[in-house]
């Protein structure tokens, strides 16, 4: 069965996981009001990939890349959408060249809000 995420809230929802353990399985943030889920998807994987990128060290393996990730990280999710689990061997396999790739802070929509409050 799939989760409408739109049951969690306001907006789609994107759930973040301290992978240090300090928080247990409890997601340390839920993050609401993804306009679509696509939105949502993106956000998680730049996220996720940014934290992949802050984890690696020059010449570390792929291999050194996740168990650092997995110490120090944070994973992102999509309820009824985008997880890591499929697409972060290839993230410690190939280093991110293009910033943009791993900009979830433009896709994050309490910055939108904030803009507004400042309007």
């Amino acid at each position: 069965m799939s989760l409408d995420p739109r049951l969690f809230g306001e907006g789609f929802l994107v759930v973040i996981r301290d992978l240090s353990g300090g928080n247990g399985a409890e997601p340390v943030e839920r993050i609401r009001g993804f306009r679509s889920l696509e939105h949502a998807n993106e956000f998680a994987r730049r996220y996720v990939r940014d934290s992949i990128e802050r984890c690696r060290a020059p010449g570390m393996s792929a291999e050194q890349v996740l168990e650092a990730w997995f110490a120090f990280g944070e994973d992102a999710e999509v309820p009824g959408g985008w997880s890591s689990g499929a697409e972060i061997r290839a993230f410690a396999e190939t280093p991110l060249r293009d910033a943009e790739r791993r900009n979830w802070r433009v896709l994050d929509p309490r910055r939108h809000d904030e803009a507004e409050d400042d309007a």
